[in-house]
């Protein structure tokens, strides 16, 4: 095993950047290439079928059968030009990838005689893949295939390869979403008429908001080599077992430093790929940790900036492949170091061009900007607990807490200049009708706000969702995450609060309230109700945990309780009573994330308790019989006053060493008879429970049994590659 190691180690020092020319003298002429987007739409389709798709993708109204028909000739067409020979539906189903299934474009004519390339509107409308295995949640019987994928129109069609892939919904035969986008698409429609309700206090003109997000990609690069190397990447997708690195990230030399020749060749190569598909790749650099680095866009509708990450996240591993490399996308593939997030940059823009997040440019755009700010502070307020629930799974649980990364308790950062604007109007708004004066007042402190906010809104690192100007940015959310399952519930969140807020002014104004005055009051109610969430230290110290504990925070503390937040009464007033989920399909979202997270610690302590007996023990039993031999050795040459002088440091070693190899022998065993307790739990959220807290808490035990002999076995023996190879190798 050790030789595989150092085979591995040769290759790659082996490795040369591979040479990426510019597909173009200009790389925007490169941009949407791939992509069945408007412009091609005008070119491709009839005049009626082009007006009619604009506007279905504007108002997201349906299209005839018959327009479906002529949209499906024209997509073939410019299909086959770009030399596509397959199309198929492509979908977010709960597994955190995405799935396709490949059609050709070839049929037989109706007598048979030969085959020529055709597609339908019913072809492109809907199709029902065989997909029984897909996780439903107890919606479908394993026997029971049927699941239909309908088509998404406002996700525009593109080509991989030589694939047409045309973005879909994916439901059962009932009816129920078994996918990310279906419910999605309902929160951002909730949102969209919340917001459009609200804007009309402001502007008449607002007829549409559509929610944006900008997300920041973490990920490791590994070699190849190094990733066959190591069992546990392959399998795990993480590191279970491995001893720190003398250097890591602790000079921070690696972090926006000169980006690796290999890595760069890559990224190069990735990104011009991500280009043809309409991805607005705009930043790439190097991360904290060694190894890691960061790409992001700029930022896109909601619906088509998710598609785009769950689309680049699969160009970067087909890369990869190419250059050698193993992209890592897991939270946490490495102890000790930084862990990888998907910073969820969000806003909230008016068909007016208006960033409801942004400062205006008077009190009236001001008033406007607190409205939305305010009332998505007490979004995240009354559902932290949700949000918590959206963001965890077994792999961020690893990340949450440590090493830059959010702490596992919900907070809000605004910055110290809005956190005085909101205290001010809390002290000067009044439940009586203001004076002229007081209203003057108010607005000239409003009219501050786009002068002073920009050098007032540095990101506190350590916040999971915080105000940065003119967006808040979820930074909960985990690197191999699909970002629906955040965005779901903090559209969904948001959309019930604008609700509830335009109803409580409507019912001031009924009362005989000015508009204005009428907003204030309620913004102030909602500025004292929200109190608790605003946290502008900092998220790691233990007196912010105590703190939040007052408050009555959610701290993360297990992932299958945390899941289990998304069944509270007032999480189904925002999934349910919204319109987002039926009281069935969230149940068996919930049922999901439980089966995911006991498979992975499943599949984890598989591969630890393999990796332990089989590679870890067997080397360490051969190098503590090289030190038996040795001590041996010595009583021959030296006798015996000598022997117990030279050989006591050797039989302390051999000691330790059958100490460690007696450990992880009794830990696996327990290990696993505590798994096959748990695998006979009927009930999901109690096995998942046992593997929360009877079979996981082994994994640390057994590592530090582990990494303590890889200390002591001999450096030419150790059978895996070790963190300074896996880091620091280039």
């Amino acid at each position: 095993m050790a030789e595989l190691r150092f085979s591995a180690l040769r290759e790659v020092f082996k490795r040369e950047p591979l040479e990426i020319e510019n597909p173009t003298a200009n790389i925007s002429e490169l941009f949407a290439t791939n992509v069945f987007d408007l412009p091609k739409m005008e070119r491709y389709l009839p005049k009626e079928a082009f007006k009619a798709i604009k506007t279905s993708i504007e108002t997201g109204n349906p299209i005839s059968r018959q327009i479906a028909d002529q949209v499906a000739t024209g997509l073939k067409a410019w299909a086959i030009e770009k030399g596509a020979t397959h199309y198929t539906h492509w979908f977010h189903p709960l597994t955190d990838a995405t799935a396709e299934k490949h059609d050709t474009f070839l049929e037989r004519t109706n007598n048979g005689n030969r085959m020529i390339e055709t597609f339908s509107g019913e072809l492109l409308v809907q199709q029902e893949p065989d997909a029984s295995s897909f996780p439903s949640g107890g919606i479908r019987n394993t026997f029971e295939a049927r699941g239909y994928t309908a088509w998404d129109v406002s996700s525009p069609a593109f080509i991989v390869g030589s694939t047409l892939c045309i973005p879909t919904i994916f439901v059962s035969y009932t009816g129920e979403a078994l996918d990310y986008k279906t419910p999605l698409l309902k929160a951002l429609n909730a949102l969209d008429k919340a917001a459009v309700r609200v804007c009309q206090y402001f502007d008449r003109d607002v007829t549409k908001v559509i929610a944006t997000l900008g997300w920041e990609q973490e990920y490791f690069l590994i070699d190849e080599a190094l990733y066959y190397a190591r069992p546990d990447l392959m399998l795990a997708d993480r590191t279970l077992m491995g001893h720190q690195s003398s250097k890591d990230q602790q000079l921070s030399d690696h972090y926006f430093g000169s980006i690796p020749e290999r890595v760069i060749a890559f990224m190069r190569d990735f990104e011009f790929e991500a280009y043809k598909l309409g991805i607005p790749v705009k930043t790439r650099h190097n991360e904290v940790a060694p190894n890691q680095f960061e790409c992001a866009p700029i930022y896109e509708e909601v619906n088509l900036a998710v598609d785009h990450n769950q689309l680049i996240m699969d160009v970067m591993r087909r890369v990869a492949r190419k250059h050698k490399f193993r992209v890592l996308f897991h939270e946490k593939p490495f102890a000790g170091i930084n862990g990888s997030g998907k910073h969820n940059n969000w806003s909230m823009a008016t068909n007016t061009g208006v960033n409801l997040l942004s400062p205006g440019k008077n009190p009236k755009t001001n008033l406007q900007f607190l409205t939305f700010m305010i009332n998505v502070i007490k979004a995240v307020n009354d559902n932290q607990a949700l949000l918590a629930a959206s963001v965890i799974n077994e792999p961020n649980s690893h990340r949450l807490g440590g090493h830059e990364a959010p702490p596992a308790i919900m907070s809000v950062f605004v910055g110290s200049y809005l956190s005085s604007i909101l205290d001010e109007l809390v002290s000067k708004v009044t439940n009586r009708k203001m004076t002229p004066a007081l209203k003057t007042d108010i607005k000239l402190g409003i009219g501050k706000i786009p002068e002073i906010l920009p050098d007032n809104t540095d990101r506190n690192r350590t916040s999971p969702f915080a105000f940065t100007g003119n967006r808040f940015e979820f930074r909960a959310v985990g690197a191999s995450a699909n970002c629906s399952a955040a965005m779901i519930v903090l559209n969904g969140a948001v959309a019930r609060q604008l609700e509830i807020f335009a109803d409580e002014v409507d019912a001031v104004i009924k009362k005989g309230r000015k508009k204005d005055e009428a907003i204030l009051q309620v913004l102030k109610k909602y500025i004292i109700e929200s109190q608790r969430i605003r946290f502008e230290g900092d998220g790691y110290s233990e007196e912010w945990k105590k703190e939040a504990q007052k408050r009555g925070l959610h701290i993360i503390t297990s992932v299958p309780d945390t899941l289990k937040l998304y069944l509270t009464p007032e999480a189904r007033s925002v999934l349910i009573d919204g319109g987002i989920f039926s009281e069935r399909e969230l149940e068996s979202r919930v049922e999901v994330e439980y089966e995911k997270f006991i498979k992975k610690v499943q599949i984890q302590a598989r591969v630890l308790g393999d990796l332990a007996l089989n590679h870890i023990v067997p080397i360490a039993i051969d190098y503590m019989t090289s030190l038996l031999d040795n001590i041996k050795g010595l009583r021959d040459v030296f006798g015996e006053v000598e022997y117990e002088r030279l050989a006591g440091a050797r039989k302390e070693m051999i000691v330790n060493i059958s100490d460690h190899i007696s450990s992880i022998k009794r830990l696996v065993h327990e290990m696993v008879e505590e798994r096959k307790k748990a695998n006979v739990i009927p009930d999901l959220y109690t096995k998942a429970i046992a593997y929360e807290n009877k079979v996981k808490p082994y994994f640390e035990e057994i590592r530090d049994h582990i990494d303590k002999l890889e200390r002591t076995v001999d450096n030419e023996k150790w059978p895996l590659p070790k963190y300074r190879e896996m880091l620091f190798t280039r």
